[in-house]
């Protein structure tokens, strides 16, 4: 007896295509991607969806000198918009759509919701600090020049001496926002991706 795999279908392609900022070629582009082999990112989920530790195995090979785990968990969060333990085709595609052609105000809004892990409107120097070391953790010990110990807590702290402009210990979407966007860093890696497909 054996049990049939649960195929996920996704939306109608026209109805992804006026919530999403990609035309219906791209899309299918994406979903033979989604769907086939040795493609595209999720080239091992041909149910059309993917659960966590599948993410998380995938996402490994973009980082194999390091570990991804951690910082793929939170991404994975990010992308899970409906939180029931899955990423679909379309929560995919609407991550994608705001990462590659959204305004930099939801690229940013994207951003805030990655940070704020516990999902309370705030992001505190606990979750930035889980963050930084996700991200030195994915980028290995290979890094140049060699990263000190305390790299992560320094960053959250120049972080923070930033974007806490009211010093309440906490960083809020609208504190994030606007310093974000006086930041020409920033607002250039925001324009980065913006034509990749």
């Amino acid at each position: 007896m054996e049990m049939a795999t649960v195929r996920h279908r996704p939306e109608a392609l026209e109805l992804l295509e006026a919530q999403s900022k990609f035309t219906k070629k791209e899309l299918q582009i994406l979903y033979r991607g989604f769907k086939n082999p040795g493609i595209f990112f999720f080239q091992e989920c041909p149910s059309g969806v993917v659960n966590e530790e599948t993410f998380k195995e995938i996402y490994s090979q973009f980082f194999p000198q390091g570990d991804s785990t951690t910082y793929a968990h939170f991404l994975f969060n990010a992308f899970d918009t409906d939180h029931n333990g899955s990423v679909s085709f379309e929560d995919f595609v609407m991550g994608l759509s705001i990462l590659l052609r959204g305004t930099v105000q939801e690229k940013l809004n994207w951003a805030f919701n990655l940070y704020d892990i516990n999902k309370d409107g705030y992001i505190t120097k606990e979750e930035m600090l889980d963050i930084m070391k996700a991200i030195y953790d994915m980028m290995g010990k290979c890094t140049y020049p060699v990263l000190k110990e305390d790299a992560p807590r320094q960053h959250v702290e120049t972080f923070f001496q930033k974007m806490d402009k009211n010093k309440d210990g906490v960083v809020t979407i609208d504190e994030f926002i606007e310093s974000c966007q006086k930041d020409e860093n920033i607002m250039r890696s925001m324009q980065l991706f913006e034509n990749v497909i």
